[in-house]
């Protein structure tokens, strides 16, 4: 069960209208990388979770049920940031500055026609949100590390948009949002450290067993561009991570097989005609 606490995880303030802001923000709601990204992400990893692996379940749940209050946070703070913007201010914002205008693309017009003056489950170009941005594969290894991920790219795109207002209200809220997300990073990285200690191996999935994949070529780096600048890379030479095997750097691969050669469609599909016969 959840329950709605109503006060807010952490106040979301703004000094004054900035509709134009309030457009960039919706990236960090209803993006690819959003707060409602991970909250679905987590919540539905740790739904998913099966079988004795009780504490996982209850990261999961724990950290997705605090991404609910970040999507309220946000979600407020664009409301507040289209106080007393209708959609003729807006517009007027947006022409009085040409460099904003051509830069940033100005007001989101769908706030005003849309939403009301709210937030939207959107990014800041108007796609709409999609579950297609979510992972939950039942593997937490690989799920932990996509979390790892997402969190990476969230705080980023809050990290360049802590930098593009000087409202401090909004610049307050914005670091707690990022406090948040280096605390996150963290704990999954501390999560995907234990499963791999756990399971012995870092390639996922770890239970698949070595002796089905072709050996002679897992550790093989294949320098595939011109110039050998990543030769020396930790990819490329060394005991790999796994501590299994050695990398090894080849400088011009070959092929491993022959030419790729297809048998002529029927003639009722009506390809090209084949050339010579096979």
């Amino acid at each position: 069960m959840f329950f709605h606490v109503k006060e807010l995880q952490y106040e979301a303030k703004v000094s004054q209208p900035d509709p134009i802001f309030a457009k960039q923000l919706q990236e960090v709601l209803g993006g690819q990388w959003g707060e409602i990204s991970v909250m679905m992400q987590y919540l539905f990893q740790g739904m998913n979770v099966r079988g004795g692996n009780k504490k996982y379940r209850d990261l999961l749940m724990d950290i997705g049920t605090e991404e609910i209050a970040h999507v309220e946070i946000l979600a407020t703070l664009i409301a507040r940031l289209l106080d007393n913007t209708s959609l003729e201010q807006q517009e007027s914002a947006y022409q009085s500055d040409p460099a904003i205008a051509a830069i940033m693309g100005g007001m989101n017009p769908q706030h005003a026609i849309v939403s009301g003056l709210g937030a939207m489950p959107a990014d800041s170009v108007g796609n709409r949100w999609t579950a297609d941005y979510i992972i939950s594969s039942g593997n937490l290894l690989a799920d932990f590390r996509a979390n790892l991920t997402a969190e990476s790219q969230g705080r980023l795109q809050v990290a360049r948009l802590y930098e593009l207002t000087d409202d401090p209200c909004v610049k307050d809220t914005l670091s707690f949002l990022l406090a948040r997300d280096t605390a996150h990073q963290n704990q999954w990285i501390q999560a995907i450290r234990e499963i791999e200690s756990k399971s012995g191996d870092v390639v996922v999935p770890t239970t698949f067993p070595r002796s089905k994949e072709k050996q002679a070529v897992a550790y093989d780096f294949y320098n595939t561009s011109r110039g050998e600048a990543d030769a020396n890379g930790p990819w490329a030479q060394g005991i790999a991570p796994d501590g299994r095997g050695q990398f090894r750097y080849i400088s011009n691969p070959g092929p491993y097989g022959g030419p790729a050669k297809l048998l002529p469609a029927p003639e009722d599909v009506y390809d090209t005609p084949p050339t010579k016969k096979y």
